[in-house]
C-alpha cells in the first residue's frame, strides 16, 4: 500500500483524493498556488507545500516545483487527477523516473491514446468501433484527400490528432472547401498542440455522447463499470451527466463494455480510464480515451458502489483489482449536475466571495465541492465549484431528487448556473431521455 500521496491538483477533486486517501490510513501532500491557501484540502491534508504564484503555468503545470516538493515531503506517489498534468506523457515519465509512482497509466499509454490516430488505430486492432474515417493522418496528396472525403461520404469533420476539449476540429459539407478546411484546422493544431498533424471522419449529424468506465490493473485484470451519458454540452464542455445512459441495450451495452475491457488488456492499461463514444442509430463509434479520472466518476460509484478513486490508490499501490466483472452489479440511477461560478445565461465567470454556501441533503444526494461559505474563487482556473449527484432506483427518481436538490442549494455572493440546472431538469426532452450532443446549444441558441 501506498504511504503517502502528493495530490499534484487543486479544488473538488484534490478533496476528492485525499478523503480516498485518509479512508485507506494514506498521508496526504496538498500542493498549491498562493491563490490557493485557503483551499479546503490544503486544509485538511497532513503537509502543504506552495507551488508557486497564482497562474498554472507557474503552479500547477510546473513539474520541476511538483517534483521537488514530491521529494521534499518523501512522497511515494503523485496523484494529478483530471485537467492540469493528468494526461502529460512527459510528467508521467518524469514522475515515475525521479522515483515516485504515478497514479496513472503508463507514459507510453498516455501517448498512445493521448494522440487520436494512433488511439484509434489501437481501437480497430481489438475490436471496438470507430467511425469511418482516414486510416491515419491525412496525406499531403489532395487527389487522395479528396478520394478519402467521397469514401467517408459528407459531410466530414477534420480533427487535430493530437486536439481536446473541442479545439482543432472543423466540419466539412462539400468538396469546395475541404481542402482550405483542413490548411486552416492545420494551421490551427500547429500552434493549439503543437502539432499540424489532422485526420478526417464521418461527420454525425445528431449522436450521443456516451462513455465506458473501465478499470485496469496492468497485471492482466480490468473490468468495466457500464455506461454514461454526457450529452447535454454546451461548447464540448459536459453539463449535466447520468449513468446508466438511456435506452441502451442491455446486451449491447455489455458487449462495447467487453471490447474496452479487450483493449484494456491488449494494452496493458494500468488505473482508471474511460473510453468516449458518439452513439448514433443503436451504433457505438470510438472517438477518444481519457486516461485518468473523469469529473463525472461519481455517477458510475453511484449505481456501482464502487469507489474509483479508491480502486485507483490500490492499483497504484501494486494491488490487483478488488473485484471482478461478473460480481460488477449496476442498479438504479444517477445523475450529476455540474455547478459553475458563472452567469447562467452568458457563461462569463464569476470569481468572488461566497458569503453563504448551503449544500443539498437527503436521502440520495451526494455533493462534492470544495467550497465552502467565506471561500474566495479565484479568477485564474476552471469555473467549476461543485458537482451535485443524485441516485434513485429509477431515472425518473433521480430526476426527481435532483429537482428537489437544486432547489435546496444555496450559493449566495458569486453568480452560479444553478438556474440553468433547474430548467433542464424539467426541460420535456431531457426528461423523455437520449437527446443529442446538439440539444443543448440549440436550446440556447432558440432562446436568445
Amino acid at each position: 500500500m501506498l504511504e503517502k500521496v502528493l495530490i499534484a491538483n487543486r479544488g473538488e477533486i484534490a478533496l476528492r483524493i485525499l478523503r480516498a486517501c485518509n479512508e485507506l490510513g494514506i498521508r496526504t501532500v496538498a500542493v498549491h498556488s498562493t491563490a490557493d491557501r485557503e483551499l479546503k484540502h490544503v486544509r485538511l491534508a497532513d503537509e502543504a507545500v506552495c507551488i508557486g504564484p497564482a497562474l498554472s503555468a507557474q503552479s500547477y503545470l510546473d513539474v520541476p516545483s511538483i517534483i521537488s516538493a514530491a521529494e521534499l515531503t518523501n512522497a511515494d506517489a503523485i496523484h494529478p487527477g483530471y485537467g492540469f498534468l493528468s494526461e502529460n506523457a512527459d510528467f508521467a515519465e518524469q514522475v515515475e523516473k525521479s522515483g515516485f509512482s504515478f497514479i496513472g497509466p503508463t507514459a507510453d499509454t498516455i501517448r498512445l491514446m493521448g494522440d487520436k490516430v494512433s488511439a484509434k488505430q489501437q481501437m480497430k486492432l481489438t475490436g471496438v468501433p470507430t467511425v469511418p474515417g482516414s486510416e491515419g493522418a491525412l496525406p499531403d496528396d489532395p487527389d487522395e484527400v479528396l478520394r478519402i472525403a467521397r469514401e467517408i461520404g459528407f459531410p466530414v469533420i477534420v480533427k487535430a490528432a493530437a486536439g481536446g476539449g473541442g479545439r482543432g476540429m472543423r466540419v466539412v459539407h462539400n468538396e469546395e472547401v475541404l481542402l482550405s478546411s483542413i490548411q486552416v484546422t492545420q494551421s490551427e493544431a500547429q500552434a493549439a498542440f503543437g502539432s499540424p498533424v489532422v485526420y478526417m471522419e464521418k461527420f454525425l449529424q445528431r449522436p450521443r455522447h456516451v462513455e465506458i468506465q473501465v478499470l485496469a490493473d496492468g497485471q492482466g485484470n480490468a473490468i468495466h463499470l457500464g455506461d454514461r451519458d454526457c450529452s447535454l454540452q454546451r461548447r464540448h464542455q459536459k453539463v449535466i451527466e447520468e449513468a446508466p445512459a438511456p435506452g441502451i441495450d442491455p446486451a449491447l451495452r455489455d458487449e462495447i463494455g467487453d471490447a474496452c475491457i479487450r483493449a484494456c488488456l491488449d494494452m496493458g492499461y494500468r488505473g482508471a480510464g474511460t473510453f468516449e463514444f458518439l452513439f448514433e442509430d443503436n451504433a457505438f463509434y470510438f472517438i477518444e480515451m481519457n486516461t485518468r479520472v473523469q469529473v463525472e466518476h461519481p455517477v458510475t460509484e453511484m449505481i456501482s458502489g464502487i469507489d474509483i478513486v479508491r480502486e485507483q490508490l490500490m492499483i497504484a499501490g501494486g494491488q490487483p483489482l478488488s473485484i471482478k466483472q461478473e460480481d460488477v452489479t449496476l442498479t438504479g440511477h444517477s445523475i450529476e449536475c455540474r455547478i459553475n461560478a458563472e452567469d447562467p445565461r452568458t457563461f462569463m465567470p464569476s470569481p468572488g466571495t461566497i458569503k453563504t454556501f448551503h449544500a443539498p441533503g437527503g436521502h440520495g444526494v451526494r455533493v462534492d465541492s470544495h467550497v465552502y461559505s467565506g471561500y474566495t474563487v479565484p479568477p485564474h482556473y476552471d469555473s467549476l465549484i461543485g458537482k451535485v449527484i443524485t441516485y434513485a432506483d429509477t431515472r425518473e427518481g433521480a430526476l426527481a431528487k435532483m429537482r428537489q436538490a437544486l432547489d435546496e442549494l444555496v450559493v449566495e455572493g458569486i453568480r452560479t448556473n444553478a438556474a440553468l440546472h433547474r430548467e433542464l431538469v424539467t426541460d420535456t426532452s431531457f426528461m423523455a431521455g437520449g437527446v443529442s450532443i446538439h440539444y443543448l446549444e440549440s436550446k440556447l441558441e432558440h432562446e436568445r
